[in-house]
């Protein structure tokens, strides 16, 4: 079993948005004995809140539901009960490593290397580029790529 942890900033649009996408298609492989997911983010400002109203907006349109998700705040702990933690964007990933504690094996891959012809390292972030439907589609592209990669993690 690989266990899976999507990282952004206050866990309210991009990595609540991957964590459903990525646990649908988890679902309709058939691999939930496979791999677990979950998401958090970097910073505490958006503890306990649902996912972004845009974000879950455009998920129902698109059929996914996302009304169960809550944010939380990476903790300590998740070094150890994660395999594989994907950080959104580049300033995730510095978070990430900067936290990261000394005898933690947890592997970093940043979500935007499993996206085919991705336009760049980071996922951008729809607060700012109001671009809710381009990340849609760039989590879309990634999830399967991202469910292989972690198919070959877990044989090893």
């Amino acid at each position: 079993m690989v266990r899976v942890l999507i990282v952004c900033l206050g866990n309210i649009h991009r990595s609540p948005l991957a964590h459903g996408v990525v646990q649908q298609r988890i679902e309709q492989r058939g691999l939930q004995d496979r791999i677990t997911v979950d998401s958090c983010g970097t910073s505490r400002h958006h503890v306990g809140e649902q996912a972004g109203i845009d974000t879950r907006r455009l998920a129902a349109k698109r059929g996914l539901d996302l009304e169960w998700h809550r944010s939380r705040q990476l903790a300590d702990s998740d070094f150890f009960e994660f395999d594989v933690l994907i950080p959104m964007d580049t300033s995730n990933e510095s978070d990430i490593h900067e936290r990261m504690l000394p005898n933690s094996e947890a592997v970093v891959r940043r979500f935007m290397d499993f996206v085919p012809n991705a336009p760049g390292p980071d996922m951008p972030d729809p607060y700012y580029t109001h671009g809710f439907e381009t990340v849609h589609d760039l989590v879309q592209a990634g999830a399967d790529p991202l469910i292989d990669w972690l198919l070959e993690q877990d044989a090893r």
